[in-house]
């Protein structure tokens, strides 16, 4: 056989890839008049129909072009006429148009199943751009070049599917939107040997906004309840957040952050449920807008760990942040739906020593012994298998999507009667919610436990409060207990009442035929409801 010789083939070093800032600045006073676009489009979405629809809120976009206006005109005074300021244009960042087509994708569609999203649409174009003004503003102000991408999209997205001001105190979400933008550019510390942002920007707003609006008692002036409530209004809400989460999954590899969330929040909310015999949280073992949170708001790349250790450590300490916040806001009177927000700046602020931690740890004999070393190190699509067996469980468990036991408000009724853990507070919480949404039997039964005294402190003042609100929907016993509440008359929901306290969180049921109603209500718990059906058939 021939002999083979062996060559040395001497190869040329590749080139180093430039990274995303390493390309020529664009200078010229054309670049400094480039904000100038973004202040004609935010004080043309002024004219649009939704801003005008409130003077307030009219205003609030004026204001803000005004800022940007204000703020330029100090650059280019300062400058004295010869500005040198820059622009880097940048390859876009599947980090930023994915997040946002992701973001995009859940406001379609909750605003499908709740109207006021849709018309919302020109505020969010008038914070983004306001965003790209504010942003480049900043930049130039620190003496910086400005790098031009899609950056402010997810953040404007992000911050919106969680908190929106009235419209009469809108100029605040542009001062939430600044605190974003702040957060990312002047809060910043040396990771992995490069300048980055400390905080979640989106999240960094939100959570220092609710805590302010927590300190002075004042979430009436925002939409944040709502938002909370009504996202879950979609018949399939968990499985159209499981798809976008994926899509997160897989491009940037926060499976572990989900997962360890979910099965924190989950492990939890099953073992309370063994041993106080009522559901932690009321409609699911994990809330919709908390199933968002772990999807869209804990799992940036660029403020959570590093390591697949790190990250499901980041995701478990999430978990059971928002598992205890639940109830500590339970507790103080403070509205619950805070709690997936106030935890994620804190996490954030750990982060270097997860890292550090992890780092220790290693693949040592610690986690070799456990058997974890080859799990948590292999890619990110085993990751991702898990999680997708850890959601299927919990839907054919009927803990997303399906009926839960907190839907049913016989059940915390007699889960009162007995005396469980929260249970008589969560039957005033759920028949406050419908009150508010004109049941007047729901209005009625507040109206005795005020006249009674027996779950709730005696307060006569609230019992007529709420008698006259049941009257007026033209529940007669709540107009009989507006004349002589001792004792209190009271009777059977009626058709229209059924409507709303069946419904299982989703939208009212004003078009279900009476016998397909009653038939619900009977699965539900309402006896009188089960005659009502049998009679019916």
């Amino acid at each position: 056989m021939p002999r083979t010789t062996a060559r040395t083939v001497t190869r040329r070093p590749s080139a180093p890839m430039p990274s995303p800032t390493a390309a020529q600045p664009l200078t010229g006073p054309i670049v400094f008049w480039l904000p100038v676009l973004f202040t004609i489009g935010l004080s043309l979405v002024s004219f649009t129909a939704r801003v005008q629809s409130s003077v307030v809120m009219t205003r609030s976009v004026w204001g803000a072009a005004l800022v940007l206006v204000a703020w330029h005109g100090v650059l280019f005074a300062l400058a004295k006429g010869r500005p040198q300021m820059s622009v880097v244009r940048v390859a876009p960042r599947a980090q930023h148009y994915v997040q946002a087509l992701c973001q995009l994708t859940v406001y379609v569609a909750w605003g499908w199943y709740w109207p006021p999203v849709y018309p919302f649409a020109p505020l969010i174009l008038a914070q983004l751009l306001f965003a790209y003004g504010f942003d480049m503003l900043l930049a130039w102000t620190r003496l910086g070049s400005y790098v031009l991408g899609f950056g402010p999209l997810p953040i404007i997205f992000s911050t919106n599917l969680f908190l929106w001001f009235r419209d009469d105190w809108f100029y605040l979400q542009f001062v939430l939107v600044a605190m974003g933008v702040m957060g990312k550019e002047l809060v910043r510390w040396q990771r992995d040997g490069k300048s980055t942002h400390i905080f979640n920007p989106s999240a960094f707003s939100l959570g220092l906004f609710s805590f302010l609006l927590i300190a002075t008692g004042t979430t009436h002036l925002t939409w944040g309840p709502e938002i909370a409530s009504t996202l879950g209004l979609g018949p399939h809400i968990y499985v159209v957040l499981f798809g976008v989460g994926l899509v997160v999954m897989y491009f940037f590899s926060v499976t572990l952050v989900t997962t360890g969330a979910a099965a924190m929040l989950f492990g939890l909310s099953a073992f309370y449920s063994a041993t106080r015999g009522v559901p932690y949280f009321l409609d699911s073992e994990i809330p919709s807008a908390v199933f968002l949170g772990l999807h869209l708001l804990v799992t940036d790349p660029s403020t959570s760990p590093k390591a697949p250790l790190g990250k499901l450590i980041f995701g478990v300490l999430y978990g059971g942040s928002v598992f205890a916040l639940y109830s500590i806001l339970f507790a103080f009177g403070a509205p619950t739906f805070y709690d997936k927000l106030l935890c994620v700046p804190v996490l954030n602020l750990l982060v270097p020593w997860i890292d550090r931690a992890t780092q220790a740890i290693g693949a040592g004999s610690f986690l070799h012994r456990l058997g974890l070393d080859p799990p948590l190190g292999r890619a990110n699509v085993p990751h991702m298998a898990v999680w997708i067996l850890l959601f299927g469980t919990m839907t054919a468990l009927g803990r997303t999507d399906g009926r839960h036991p907190g839907d049913r408000l016989p059940f915390w009724q007699q889960a009162c009667a007995d005396g469980r853990a929260s249970a008589c507070d969560r039957l005033l919480q759920l028949e406050t919610s419908y009150c508010q949404d004109n049941s007047g039997w729901a209005c009625n039964e507040l109206g005795r436990h005020y006249a009674d005294g027996s779950i709730v402190a005696r307060d006569l003042e609230a019992a007529n409060r709420h008698f006259s609100r049941g009257c007026e929907t033209r529940f007669q016993p709540a107009c009989v207990n507006l004349l002589q509440h001792n004792p209190a008359a009271r009777a059977d929901p009626r058709a229209l009442d059924l409507r709303l306290l069946v419904r299982e969180g989703g939208p009212n049921l004003l078009e279900m035929p009476e016998p397909e109603l009653y038939a619900r209500a009977c699965e539900h718990g309402w006896s009188f409801a089960c005659a009502t059906a049998s009679g019916a058939n």
